[in-house]
């Protein structure tokens, strides 16, 4: 395994499961110091553990990301921990039930902005003003393909995602002299916990066939693309929303 991300501080919401998971695991191989932030303390301790027993350096703490303070700590763990922060993930997020736009309530629709929009807007602020200590930094949001285009069945979470496509344009044109680069992965449907629980296999069957390649994409294949973006080498990409889709988004 390379040593791409050795000694970099990572930061990672949403780490227990899906791909904040992945990522943490992969990154950790490459030499990462690794923040990890989730709801699920237990899974994440179940996640930190082999990753330290395979010397890792690994930090983990509960954080609710549509609480502005749960995410301000985590970034103040890195520095506390690590003394600096590198590169952070935010990757936190919810979905919730197909239905149509008309029958979804105010309490739902709020659910999905503060966790998916909230949630991102606040990571990005307290993630930004550490890396404006520093010399710059990376920056990625975990949008969706509902954040590019129509998601019918899922109005709510496509309102949400739209805004983290929004935050991530604006904050990457606000500080790129700054040496801080801010961009977006938007994969298509992917059979990470989130989406088994709203979908079943024949559902997800439904979801494949929309796609030209005929499959869902793999969470491996969505990390391996995330991993792309935040690596340090790749250093003049900033502001981009990364369709990883399948060839959806070609139509």
């Amino acid at each position: 395994m390379n040593n791409t991300f050795q000694d970099k501080v990572i930061l990672i919401t949403g780490a227990a499961g899906g791909f904040g998971q992945i990522l943490a695991q992969k990154t950790a191989a490459r030499g990462a110091r690794l923040v990890l932030g989730d709801l699920d303390l237990d899974a994440l301790e179940a996640l930190a553990a082999p990753l330290r027993d395979s010397g890792a350096d690994v930090t983990t703490a509960r954080c609710d990301v549509s609480n502005e303070a749960d995410v301000a700590a985590l970034v103040a763990l890195a520095t506390a921990e690590f003394g600096q922060l590198d590169i952070a993930v935010n990757n936190a997020g919810i979905s919730g039930l197909f239905k149509p736009l008309i029958e979804i309530d105010e309490a739902e629709f709020d659910t999905n902005l503060a966790v998916n929009a909230k949630g991102v807007f606040f990571g990005i602020k307290h993630e930004v003003l550490q890396m404006l200590k520093q010399d710059g930094g990376i920056i990625l949001n975990v949008a969706s393909m509902a954040g590019l285009g129509a998601a019918p069945m899922l109005g709510a979470y496509a309102a949400a995602k739209h805004a983290v496509v929004g935050l991530t344009k604006t904050a990457a044109v606000e500080y790129a002299d700054k040496n801080i680069r801010v961009n977006a992965i938007c994969p298509f449907f992917s059979p990470t916990p989130m989406v088994t629980s709203m979908a079943d296999e024949g559902m997800q069957g439904m979801l494949a066939k929309r796609c030209p390649m005929k499959r869902l994409g793999s969470p491996e294949e969505m990390v391996d693309v995330m991993i792309t973006l935040i690596d340090p080498n790749n250093s003049y990409m900033t502001g981009q929303t990364i369709a990883v889709d399948g060839g959806t988004s070609a139509f």
